[in-house]
């Protein structure tokens, strides 16, 4: 039976790569063998920027974004809205928001969302962050930016449950997103319609 043929560093990259989202074998191999090609700056500056990734990024003590400074330049903009405060699952959900130009609120980023498949329940999402943050500060409207699928709904039909109490307006971006899609590859145009027309939730 032959051994294997790779050498240890190109198999452990590859199984790196592979363990990344929306990559199969045959991809993190691709990208493995493309580096071994590159020369060596461009590996290297790939190697540098992943360390300055982990090293000059954290998630902002307000809003949990991800950010260089804390807090975040949002949370730092006294230009913005406080009374308003939009609830999206990840960071990627702000900067699409961002790119429409529609809001000019707060945020906050639950890092997830509700998934019993997935094993992850509230506790596991930055909610009792939110609680407490509902109790300090004065918002008169939240708004729920869930994804229009099935976890979004449920993370947004639990929020509505355990956000009652606060008695805030609440709530959520209308229709007009595709149904199933992801709030990151919503033109600029459908996700401000979606924040104009958002609606009331009872």
């Amino acid at each position: 039976m032959a051994g294997n043929v790779l050498p240890k560093p190109v198999e452990r990259l590859i199984n790196e790569f592979g363990r990344l989202p929306g990559i199969g074998p045959k991809s993190a191999s691709r990208l493995t063998f493309y580096l071994l090609r590159a020369g060596d700056e461009q590996a290297l500056e790939l190697a540098e920027a992943l360390q300055t990734l982990k090293v000059n990024t954290r998630l902002c003590s307000v809003c949990y974004n991800i950010t260089e400074q804390d807090p975040c330049p949002i949370c730092s903009d006294d230009g913005r809205d406080s009374r308003l405060l939009c609830i999206v699952e990840e960071p990627l959900d702000v900067v699409a928001i961002e790119r429409s130009r529609a809001y000019g609120g707060r945020y906050h980023v639950l890092h997830g969302v509700i998934s019993p498949v997935e094993g992850v329940g509230p506790d596991d999402l930055k909610v009792a962050e939110l609680v407490t943050r509902l109790e300090r500060d004065n918002f008169e409207e939240i708004i729920l930016a869930t994804n229009a699928t099935l976890e979004g709904d449920a993370t947004a039909f639990y929020l509505q449950r355990r956000l009652a109490l606060f008695e805030i307006k609440l709530t959520r971006l209308a229709r007009g997103l595709p149904v199933g899609g992801d709030l990151e590859y919503t033109d600029e145009i459908t996700l401000g319609r979606a924040m104009d027309g958002r609606q009331e939730m009872h």
